[in-house]
């Protein structure tokens, strides 16, 4: 549990423009599933705002605040922890600090209790608590790699040394976290404060911390990248983790049987966008590979199997063979593999077959059953509101009656908790909410700390904030619903067509063909978002699908508007080839996808889902624009303004500090990218 997390600076602007407390209150009803005590707030209001306003005027503004941060498996709660960076030895440092609005206690017959004034039972010492929290960070287990400082005290902010000497005298609770601190004593907790932090922005440390505890994941192939064996982002948690322990029991029980016998299982992992199933997918491969057993990874996307291929060029574990696309098993492997995951199962096929294949090498049974023969353990990883084209045809159901065909009772999984959108369950619900796709009333988007949200005021504007951001070490790209023609590049000039043309802003697509760059440097579509070169492209849903960017833009075409209280969807119609260009030009606005199903309903089903696949891309932020304008001015009604200064978490308003990290982490991208001499393997399709 995280209620809340920025800095006092900003903790303080909340609370003047009184934002602070509502913001808690639907944070606390999110997680305790009930709403907050007038008590509660009333604490928040005094004591949490009272430590805001000490550290600002200390000179500490910039210091992190992480409110009421309950770690997993941690009994309690920290009221707040202090992030920032050690003075001394310039790393990490962490104060634990419990708020008490007690203006006196009295001893007790037990040591470790007191008697407080208005309550009926004795309370335990507030240190208790507070060792609970530090002992867990300072535990191996839980923060393993990285070099933090930890201490923890407790701040009673209205007593004195005298009332509250029971807490303070001889023969009570001792150690690095029984430090208590009253009214009288508020400068030597500055003190405290300042020999523990420097006051420079806390920011940095604030983002390893929220990785270390899984609260806000980094980007999946980042942290797959950086893992390099040790926790870190990537680390299963929960939910997550049981999936990785049964499939992995499953596998191990497989090997066991061996011989001629065939023991099949078949898991069904669904999660929505960012909940993990890559990850799982991932660690399990790893996993397997490193015990010597025979495990491959499937996708039905080119962007992602690029992306992941990029990815195992530097793994020393993990090997490009492993890859492979749904179509490769159409022939099952001998022997069987020990394990065969299958991401982004929702883009599963009826049946192997592409256009330039002969036909007696399509396939003889649907593309599922193939992925189930092709090993003892197939995993299959599914979020049922990705599906997009006519055919793909990958759902639960789908799996559910494959395995049964092999004899095979399939183990579900359903994964709730979000990782992508900056770990914003708030936000997934209000894009699902947005789009119609839960059936629940959509509401107006208000900031949540985790995940930000903005409407351009013209595609010029969305644009301009996507390529500052990448400028300055964000990873950042453009997408749009599929509302343009998309025309191959010129053969002799290699220059892409400038399809995507809004007023007089004309962008082309991700590029389309087999050459490694086009006339500008742009790469190949599976490379467009991986690839910093790529953010002048405009990206489709289909070369998006799996990948993520701290900041995405995300432009609303005309297949999808808003009239009253609904949304309408609308097909459009693109020229045939021009003789003279050979381009193909836009006549009707709306949807020009090929894939897409005649049937209304279902056409609509997968528009509803291609938005929901662009618009949680964003690990940071999402900027969204649309071409109509009626549907602009609801975009406008149903986001609220972030006008808090800081707040929008924009380059220009990073410290110096994480500029230059930024800056470094786009040059490292930028070595390894041209590290990639080879390219990426082409698989002779395209999506």
């Amino acid at each position: 549990m995280l209620l809340l997390q920025l800095s006092a600076r900003h903790l303080l602007k909340l609370h003047h423009r009184d934002r602070l407390l509502p913001h808690m209150a639907a944070r606390w009803v999110r997680f305790k599933g009930k709403p907050v005590s007038d008590t509660e707030q009333e604490a928040w209001r005094e004591s949490l705002v009272r430590l805001a306003e000490e550290l600002v005027d200390a000179g500490h503004g910039e210091l992190h605040m992480f409110v009421e941060c309950q770690p997993d498996g941690v009994e309690g709660a920290a009221d707040v922890i202090l992030v920032g960076t050690h003075p001394e030895t310039g790393q990490d440092s962490l104060l634990v600090v419990e708020l008490k609005r007690w203006g006196s206690v009295e001893a007790t017959e037990h040591p470790d209790k007191v008697a407080v004034p208005g309550f009926r039972k004795p309370k335990k010492h507030p240190s208790a608590q507070v060792g609970k929290i530090v002992d867990f960070f300072s535990s191996d287990s839980s923060m393993n790699g990285l070099n933090v400082s930890y201490a923890g005290l407790t701040y009673l902010h209205n007593a004195t040394d005298e009332s509250v000497h029971p807490l303070l005298g001889a023969g009570t609770l001792k150690g690095a976290h029984s430090f208590y601190f009253t009214d009288d004593t508020r400068l030597d907790l500055l003190e405290e404060v300042r020999d523990r932090f420097q006051q420079e922005s806390g920011a940095p440390a604030a983002g390893r911390l929220l990785r270390r505890l899984g609260l806000r994941n980094a980007p999946l192939l980042e942290a797959m990248a950086l893992s390099e064996g040790v926790d870190t982002a990537f680390t299963l948690r929960g939910e997550q983790r049981s999936v990785w322990r049964d499939v992995k029991r499953a596998v191990e029980r497989g090997k066991k049987v061996g011989g001629g016998s065939l023991e099949r299982a078949v898991f069904l992992v669904r999660g929505g966008a960012g909940t993990g199933k890559s990850a799982i997918g991932l660690q399990l491969l790893r996993h397997f590979t490193a015990a010597g057993l025979r495990a491959r990874y499937a996708t039905g996307s080119i962007a992602f199997h690029a992306a992941l291929e990029k990815l195992f060029q530097r793994d020393e574990t993990l090997s490009k063979g492993q890859l492979a696309h749904f179509l490769s098993f159409v022939e099952p492997p001998e022997p069987v593999l020990d394990l065969l995951i299958c991401d982004e199962a929702h883009r599963v096929r009826e049946v192997s077959k592409l256009q330039y294949w002969r036909p007696e090498k399509h396939g003889k049974q649907p593309q599922v059953d193939e992925l189930i023969q092709a090993a003892r353990v197939t995993v299959f990883l599914l979020d049922e509101n990705q599906s997009l084209r006519r055919g793909e045809v990958g759902s639960s159901q789908l799996v559910a009656e494959a395995a049964q065909r092999h004899g095979v009772i399939p183990e579900i999984y359903d994964l709730h908790s979000e990782f992508r959108c900056g770990g914003s369950e708030g936000y997934r619900r209000w894009v699902l909410d947005f789009l119609g796709i839960s059936g629940n009333s959509p509401h107006v988007w208000e900031w949540d700390g985790l995940m930000h949200v903005e409407v351009a005021d013209c595609v010029e504007d969305l644009e301009r904030v996507i390529r500052e951001e990448q400028r300055d070490g964000a990873t950042a790209r453009m997408v749009a619903g599929f509302c343009w023609p998309w025309n191959a590049p010129d053969e002799e000039t290699r220059e892409l067509p400038l399809d995507v043309q809004i007023g007089g802003w004309w962008h082309p697509w991700n590029a389309k063909g087999t050459l490694r760059r086009y006339s500008n440097g742009e790469p190949p579509a599976e490379l467009w978002g991986v690839d910093s070169a790529g953010v002048g492209q405009v990206g489709c849903v289909y070369t998006a699908q799996g990948l993520e960017w701290d900041w995405c833009g995300v432009i609303l075409g005309d297949d999808m508007v808003r009239r009253g209280d609904e949304w309408h969807f609308k097909k459009g119609k693109a020229s045939g080839k021009d003789e003279e260009t050979g381009l193909r030009s836009l006549l009707e606005p709306g949807s020009v996808d090929p894939g897409l199903p005649s049937d209304p309903d279902e056409f609509a089903r997968r528009i509803r889902n291609a938005y929901h696949v662009l618009l949680t891309r964003a690990s940071c932020a999402t900027v969204v624009y649309s071409v109509d304008p009626e549907t602009q001015r609801y975009l406008k009604k149903m986001v609220a303004p972030v006008e808090e200064e800081g707040l929008r978490p924009a380059s220009a308003g990073l410290s110096e500090e994480q500029r230059f990290a930024r800056k470094l982490r786009a040059h490292a991208a930028e070595q390894n990218q041209k590290r990639d001499a080879s390219g990426s393997r082409q698989l002779g399709l395209f999506d």
